[in-house]
């Protein structure tokens, strides 16, 4: 087998929103996609005090894609157009696919916005192909402990298994699309090797610490872009370190996005606009 090798790494851009400390890896100035991972908002890490307001997104649309939202630190309640409700906390996961139009809400707990407390969320949005945009839409909300994990190379690295396959064990979410994805905690001079074929993109970034991957040093709040060129990753911690790692096969297709809309053609992000002014998503009581 051979290794991959990275093609560019790519710094995490600040984009705060409101006081919200925001870090974008992707779309950055270089790329809009590493197909089908669309885009990743890594928010905090940052301690809310007492008596605060809470995240800033209330009710709003999506159709054509999936969010993934992992909860690091704090806690995020979810409500949605089709009855879904949940609060996931740390070490959870959010896995929402918004296929033809949902309208949702992630908003902070009354208990958090009381209390205050550490917050960090991480929110990948994945592409859907042409054939699945107008499927039906679907929310699964998984607290940490029903997330499987998996400890290898001596206890040094722990592999939180989300979607997909890994040494013949399977995660807990079906993608449509076959995604596979997984959280790891690395600890200094911890190895992992993980196999995929090389028609499969790669998604790569570390949250914390710094790794070596493809030849190169990669260290936190860095995306890196992978060669097609080999069928295996292999990880390699030189510090204690997080890291969101994932692989899917690009779907080719065009790709015309409008804010919370992500389509093929400029016709049908109209078409979504219009059906979300109509009510065609349904609303959320909050």
């Amino acid at each position: 087998m051979s290794e991959r090798t990275i093609r560019k790494q790519y710094a995490a851009i600040s984009d705060d929103i409101g006081d919200l400390r925001t870090q974008r890896p992707l779309p950055n100035e270089e790329v809009d996609q590493i197909d089908p991972f669309l885009f990743l908002n890594h928010h905090g890490p940052q301690v809310y005090p007492p008596g605060n307001r809470g995240l800033p997104f209330g009710p709003h649309p999506h159709r054509g894609f999936e969010t993934i939202t992992f909860i690091l630190d704090g806690s995020l309640m979810h409500r949605d157009s089709r009855g879904h409700e949940s609060v996931i906390r740390p070490g959870g996961v959010q896995w929402m696919t918004a296929g033809r139009g949902i309208e949702h809400a992630e908003l902070s707990p009354k208990e958090f916005m009381q209390h205050g407390g550490p917050l960090e969320i991480l929110q990948l949005w994945v592409n859907l192909p042409a054939r699945l945009k107008m499927t039906e839409p679907r929310y699964v909300g998984l607290q940490n402990e029903e997330i499987p994990s998996f400890q290898t190379d001596h206890d040094r690295v722990t592999v939180n298994l989300i979607s997909g396959e890994w040494e013949g064990h399977s995660g807990p979410i079906d993608s449509p699309t076959g995604i596979q994805m997984m959280s790891l905690a690395m600890k200094k001079g911890g190895r992992l090797s993980v196999v995929m074929a090389r028609d499969r993109n790669i998604f790569l970034y570390v949250v914390r610490g710094e790794i070596r991957a493809g030849g190169q040093d990669v260290a936190a709040l860095h995306l890196a872009d992978l060669n097609n060129d080999g069928d295996r990753l292999v990880l390699e911690a030189l510090s204690d370190s997080f890291v969101l790692l994932g692989h899917a096969l690009p779907f080719s297709e065009p790709v015309v996005a409008h804010g919370p809309f992500v389509m093929n053609t400029r016709e049908e992000i109209v078409e979504a606009i219009r059906d979300y002014q109509a009510g065609r998503f349904g609303g959320i009581p909050l």
